[in-house]
């Protein structure tokens, strides 16, 4: 199986740079979109062959999430149990095997003005995403906006009290590491460098490949042995993020 998760960065602009092109080649079974910027109707694509699942914020032009699946679901759920759902965050998809949460995990911004509503919010995640795992495996994936580990960014000294690399972030991914999840990608290639999946708009960061790796899939870890491969498509333009993918036997 594999599955692409993506940071559009506003899905319909995106779609004028190349999208239908790379969801087409890469023929993922589950293709996960986050940062949306709409509301369901808006866009126009509508792949043969895929159920379409969206979670737009009340705001418009802001957040959302979305899920293209050629499997068909047997519940689709938005939200947290009904909590954190406003901004159109987080959609989980049951199959018969497992779970799948695409999230959008809100960004602490600047001066981390909203690093308190982000680490709630992790709580409340890591918690949810223990409960499924109970029942089922779970696969996270999404805009996790954190890098984990000083090898997941360009300049870790200088972005100690930047937001998406504070202690607290980083320790709340630890967290949910310790809860029974697998960072996919680090537990294929535990010490590679200098790949990332976000680069900044300033500064020609992405040509200088100044970035952080910030999309993950974290998976149970029941299904960590079942990993095939983990790829972040750094070649892949359209958004300030590049897709991630994660195959996997299930």
């Amino acid at each position: 199986m594999k599955l692409i998760s993506w940071n559009v960065n506003g899905f319909r602009a995106c779609l004028q740079k190349g999208f239908a092109e790379f969801f087409t080649q890469v023929d993922a079974d589950i293709f996960c979109l986050q940062e949306t910027k709409m509301q369901e109707g808006q866009a126009n694509f509508n792949p043969e062959g895929y159920f379409a699942y969206y979670n737009s914020a009340i705001k418009k032009g802001y957040s959302g999430t979305a899920v293209f699946s050629k499997q068909q679901p047997l519940q689709v759920t938005l939200g947290i149990n009904d909590q954190y759902n406003d901004e159109g965050r987080v959609l989980t998809l049951e199959y018969p095997e497992f779970y799948l949460v695409n999230c959008y995990v809100p960004n602490s911004q600047t001066e981390l003005a909203r690093l308190e509503y982000r680490l709630q919010f992790e709580d409340t995640m890591r918690n949810y995403l223990s409960d499924l795992n109970k029942r089922k495996p779970v696969i996270y994936c999404g805009d996790l906006n954190v890098a984990h580990q000083e090898i997941d960014l360009k300049n870790p000294k200088t972005n100690t009290k930047s937001a998406g690399f504070t202690l607290e972030e980083r320790e709340k991914f630890s967290q949910l590491l310790t809860a029974g999840f697998t960072d996919s990608y680090r537990y294929l290639y535990p010490e590679t460098t200098g790949v990332y999946s976000w680069w900044s708009y300033r500064f020609k960061a992405r040509e200088k490949n100044a970035g952080w790796r910030i999309d993950y899939f974290v998976v149970a870890n029941s299904l960590a042995k079942q990993i095939i491969d983990a790829k972040i498509h750094m070649q892949v333009l359209g958004s300030d993020h590049c897709p991630v993918e994660l195959e996997i036997k299930i």
